[in-house]
């Protein structure tokens, strides 16, 4: 086992490369981020079903993968923004708009993660940890 310094890093390119690789599904390490991320993008429509399995020394995280049609994946690009490194931070006023409003900013709030249309409604800023699209 490796150490990764960057758990949310990981999970984004396991879910980058298995929808490149058209798999059915993913298996994620647990973490309580991680699930929250995934809520959204499944509520936004990029990715199917998820469960979360008891195991031990970490649980894990099912992801099913959406493809449309012609096999395509709902999701063509995935990307950190935060990064361990150099966090980034932004007032509501100034969270992207991404590919002109066809993806979505995943941000961490005080009201907790949330997209970036979900984020303006509310009012409020946060890190935004990825963008989607």
């Amino acid at each position: 086992m490796s150490v990764i310094n960057d758990p949310v890093g990981d999970m984004l390119t396991r879910l980058r490369n298995a929808s490149r690789a058209r798999h059915d599904k993913v298996v994620i390490p647990h973490s309580k981020l991680k699930v929250e991320i995934i809520r959204v993008l499944k509520d936004e429509g990029y990715i199917g079903e998820y469960t979360i399995h008891e195991r031990q020394p970490q649980n894990e995280i099912s992801v099913q993968l959406k493809y449309g049609q012609d096999r395509s994946s709902a999701i063509t690009g995935i990307k950190r923004v935060s990064k361990p490194g150099l966090r980034r931070y932004v007032p509501v006023r100034d969270i992207p708009r991404v590919l002109g409003g066809l993806g979505i900013a995943v941000l961490s709030t005080s009201k907790g993660v949330l997209s970036d249309s979900e984020a303006r409604k509310q009012n409020i800023g946060g890190e935004i940890l990825c963008t989607v699209y």
